[in-house]
C-alpha cells in the first residue's frame, strides 16, 4: 500500500513507516548472519573466517546496490511528494537501466579480481580457497542484489516499508532453511552456504519487482511515461553517486581494516567475523531507519512542507534511541552466548576477541545512531557534500587508528578505533544538520 509522508502527525507517521523498515532490515541482515551461523556451527572455525573474510569484499558491490536504491528512493520520494507520477516512473524506469548496466560491468570486473583482491587483503592460505569459492557465487547473484535494492528503494518512496518486510521475513527464514539443507544433508560446504544465499535472494527479487510494476500501473498518468531519459539520469546520479562514493569508501576502509585483522591469525578473523556481522545488523538497521527518514524529507520537500522535516529528525531520534537500549544491555550482557551462536567449538582467542569487540563498540550505539539519523535528513534533502563530508571523516580516522593502535595494542586497538571515528562523525553530521536550510 502507497502512503502518504507528507499528511498526518510527523512523529506517528514516521514511526509506522519506519518500524516495518527496522523488521526488513534484521531479516535482510539473517542472509549473511545465517551464512556465517551455519558456517561455523556446521563446518567449522576456518570456514567462518572464510565467509567473514569475504563478506568485506562483498559489501564493495552491496555499496554500489544501495547507492542505487538511495538515488532511486530520493528521487521517486520527492515526485510522488509532488504528485508528478509521470516523472515518477521515467525515474524508476531510468534507474533500473542505469543499475543493469552498472550491475554487469561489476559483475565482469569482480569475477576476475575476486583471487587478487582476496590475496591483496592478506588472506590466509588455510581459508584462501573456501573464501574464493564463497566471493564469486556471491558475484553471480549480483543482479539479484541490485534489483532487490531498486525495488525496496521504490517501495520506500511510495511510502510502503510493509511489502519488502513481507517479502524478507519468507525469503530469509528460508535462506536458513537451505543453508543447512545444502550443508548438511548434501555435504556442499561454504558453496551450500552462498549457493542457498543466491537462490532465495533471486526468489525474493523476481516477487519483488513483479510487484512494483503491478503497483506502478495502477498510478494514473496523463501521458505515458518516458523509458530512459539523461536528464531524470542526472537527477540520479545527483543523489546516488555520492552515496555510491560514500559506501564504498567505508566498504574500502573495512578491507583495510580487515587487512590488519588477517595479520592477527584464522582466530582474531572469526572472532571478528561473528561479532562485525552482529555489529553491522545493528549498524544497518540505523542507517535503513535513516533512509526511512530520507524518504519522509524527500517527500516533504517535495510537497513543500519542510516545517515537518525537523520534527521528524526528532522522532527519529526517539526511536533509534528506544532501540538502542535493548541491544546495547544485549550485547554487554550476553556476549559470550552470541558469539557461540556462531562458533560451534570456539577457540579462546576467537571468542574472547570478539566478546571484547562488542564490549568496546556497542555502548556508542547510542552516539552513532544519531548521526544516521542526521544523514538521513541531509541525504533526503539533497545536502550530499555535507554528508559525504561527515561520513568520510569518520572512516579516515577508523582506519589510520586501527593501523597505528594495532602495533601498540594489538587487536584490541583495532577495536577501539571505531569509538573514535563515530565520536568526530556525529559531531559533523549534527552540526551539518543544525546549520542546514531546508527550504528548498
Amino acid at each position: 500500500m502507497n502512503r502518504d509522508l507528507t499528511v498526518g502527525k510527523p512523529e506517528t507517521v514516521l514511526w509506522k513507516f519506519c518500524l516495518p523498515l527496522f523488521g526488513s532490515i534484521i531479516f535482510q541482515q539473517l542472509y549473511n548472519i545465517a551464512d556465517s551461523l551455519v558456517a561455523g556451527k556446521f563446518i567449522g572455525e576456518n570456514a567462518l573466517a572464510a565467509v567473514g573474510n569475504s563478506y568485506e569484499i562483498t559489501l564493495i558491490f552491496l555499496a554500489f546496490a544501495f547507492g542505487c536504491n538511495i538515488g532511486c528512493s530520493v528521487i521517486v520520494s520527492q515526485f510522488f511528494g509532488a504528485k508528478k507520477y509521470r516523472d515518477m516512473k521515467t525515474g524508476v524506469y531510468t534507474a533500473m537501466i542505469a543499475s543493469a548496466v552498472l550491475c554487469f560491468l561489476l559483475m565482469i570486473l569482480g569475477l576476475a579480481a575476486a583471487g587478487t583482491l582476496l590475496e591483496r587483503i592478506h588472506t590466509p592460505r588455510a581459508i584462501l580457497a573456501d573464501s574464493r569459492l564463497y566471493l564469486n557465487i556471491y558475484l553471480l547473484g549480483l543482479p539479484f542484489l541490485f534489483f532487490y535494492n531498486i525495488a525496496t528503494g521504490i517501495f520506500s518512496a511510495l511510502g510502503d516499508s510493509r511489502t519488502p518486510f513481507l517479502f524478507l521475513a519468507v525469503s530469509s527464514i528460508s535462506n536458513i532453511l537451505v543453508d543447512i539443507l545444502f550443508v548438511t544433508a548434501f555435504d556442499m560446504g561454504v558453496a551450500g552456504v552462498a549457493w542457498a544465499t543466491f537462490l532465495c535472494q533471486g526468489v525474493s527479487c523476481v516477487l519483488a519487482l513483479a510487484t512494483v510494476f503491478r503497483r506502478l500501473l495502477a498510478i494514473p498518468t496523463q501521458e505515458k511515461a518516458a523509458l530512459f531519459s539523461l536528464t531524470m539520469l542526472k537527477k540520479l546520479a545527483v543523489i546516488a553517486i555520492p552515496s555510491i562514493l560514500q559506501q564504498s569508501f567505508i566498504s574500502v576502509g573495512n578491507i583495510l581494516i580487515q587487512s590488519v585483522i588477517n595479520g592477527f591469525g584464522p582466530g582474531v578473523i572469526a572472532g571478528y567475523a561473528a561479532a562485525v556481522k552482529l555489529n553491522n545488523l545493528v549498524i544497518t538497521s540505523f542507517t535503513t531507519l535513516g533512509n526511512g527518514i530520507s524518504n519522509y524529507t524527500a517527500q516533504n520537500l517535495g510537497a513543500g512542507l519542510t516545517d515537518r522535516i525537523r520534527a521528524g529528525f526528532r522522532a527519529g531520534v526517539k526511536l533509534v534511541w528506544l532501540l538502542c537500549v535493548p541491544i546495547v544491555i544485549l550485547y554487554l550482557a550476553a556476549g559470550n552466548g552470541l558469539m557461540r551462536i556462531f562458533l560451534e567449538e570456539p577457540s579462546a582467542l576467537a571468542l574472547n576477541s570478539g566478546i571484547q569487540f562488542l564490549q568496546i563498540v556497542s555502548p556508542f550505539y547510542f552516539l552513532v545512531s544519531v548521526k544516521l539519523t542526521a544523514d538521513g535528513v541531509l541525504r533526503g534533502a539533497g545536502r550530499m557534500k555535507s554528508f559525504m563530508i561527515s561520513t568520510f571523516t569518520d572512516l579516515i580516522i577508523r582506519v589510520a587508528l586501527s593501523a597505528a593502535l594495532a602495533h601498540v595494542f594489538g587487536y584490541l586497538g583495532i577495536w577501539c578505533a571505531w569509538p573514535f571515528g563515530w565520536i568526530v562523525g556525529t559531531l559533523l553530521s549534527v552540526t551539518f544538520y543544525k546549520r542546514g536550510d531546508f527550504s528548498t
